[in-house]
């Protein structure tokens, strides 16, 4: 039996490794299952846990007020440390490009315990964009084992930095949660019941929007444009989960707060957000997560940042990055909204991340090669 320790700490990793760790679970005479958070999400964490029915083994609990990047990762270690004193796994699971990610990975190769990066081979080649992910990623692929690639454009960015081996392209497990969860809120009467604001046949526009690097005047650019779409389509119905960080809350509610057709909301649930996309007509979004998702719902994305990593979608034409330009922004809404053929195009075009199978394979390879 092969002891696995998954470490993660926010609701994107949750969701991520969610299919991974109930699919590892079907083989109790083979892995031993255990799951550690660092707590750097808390509430938001906590939905996520419950949802997909998880129960954590170790709990760091690092978040705290202020907190700075420095105390994020410096806490992280330390309490990861503690844990792999406690609790010695043959493989290390950490998901994506979080602080956690990268500390996680860091205190198993300090322990030389060997370490599996799921999502690997993200990359926007700019390292302020986004921050700190970028680097956290390059930092994790340096360090890993095993490298569960989303596409095979991960592949060659990885092979481009001279790893070679153990790389495997297995799409995105946020599909595999998706999927699910989308089944589940089709099956479960109650979620529309949620959303009674909203009027049923005016078309919805989901915006999620909150990057650090986009703080200050790009932002106010995004909102501005909303703003202004709000205004020259009337008949729309914007809904935006808006995001706890004050820098965010401040400049939304300064823009938005008095447009009758614009919905401000507090930060939903994966399953409400789930059941919103589904019922969305469009979605802009600065969320990588998101980016791979929509698709999966035949919803076109637009890509409120100047840079992605997920440059598959743009490519495979289920996304369109327009950056923070309010001008952009406005132009390509018009444009989707306005031509039938170019939103058909979009909404039908094929998701490069997979068909939702990606945590069966993932625990198919490591039955085989650990």
């Amino acid at each position: 039996m092969k002891k696995l320790l998954f470490i993660f700490g926010t609701r994107p990793e949750a969701i991520k490794m969610a299919p991974i760790i109930h699919e590892a679970k079907k083989f109790p005479d083979l892995f031993e299952v255990k799951i550690c958070l660092t707590g750097q999400h808390k509430e938001m964490l906590q939905q996520v846990m419950e949802f997909f029915k998880l129960q954590e083994d170790f709990d760091i609990s690092l978040m705290k007020p202020n907190q700075t990047l420095f105390d994020i990762t410096a806490d992280a270690l330390k309490g990861v440390e503690n844990v792999l004193e406690q609790y010695t796994p043959d493989l290390v699971l950490v998901q994506g490009d979080t602080t956690t990610a990268f500390v996680g990975a860091l205190a198993a190769y300090y322990k030389k315990i060997k370490i599996a990066h799921i999502e690997a081979g993200l990359r926007s080649f700019d390292k302020y964009a986004p921050f700190p992910e970028e680097i956290n990623r390059k930092m994790v692929s340096s360090l890993a084992d095993f490298h569960f690639a989303p596409t095979i454009k991960a592949v060659q960015n990885l092979q481009a930095e001279n790893i070679k081996e153990n790389i495997f392209v297995t799409g995105n497990t946020v599909i595999d949660a998706l999927l699910w969860t989308k089944e589940k809120t089709l099956e479960e009467n109650g979620y529309a019941q949620d959303f009674n604001y909203l009027h049923p046949d005016k078309k919805i526009i989901l915006v999620t929007g909150h990057r650090r690097e986009s703080f200050g005047k790009p932002f106010e650019e995004i909102c501005e444009a909303l703003y202004e779409l709000s205004h020259s389509f009337p008949a729309i119905q914007i809904v935006y989960p808006v995001h706890l960080n004050p820098n965010v809350q401040e400049v939304v509610k300064q823009y938005l707060s008095n447009c009758k057709n614009i919905f401000l909301v507090n930060p939903m649930d994966y399953p409400h957000l789930v059941w919103l996309m589904n019922h969305s007509y469009l979605v802009l979004t600065d969320s990588g997560g998101i980016q791979e998702e929509a698709p999966s719902l035949g919803k076109p994305v637009l890509v409120m940042r100047e840079v992605t990593e997920r440059t598959e979608g743009i490519e495979a034409g289920t996304a369109i990055l327009v950056g923070t330009s309010k001008e952009k922004i406005i132009a390509e809404v018009t444009r989707i909204l306005n031509t039938s053929a170019y939103y058909e195009k979009m909404s039908q075009a094929v998701n490069p991340y997979g068909i939702g199978d990606s945590a069966e394979k993932i625990i198919r390879i490591l039955q085989e090669n650990l």
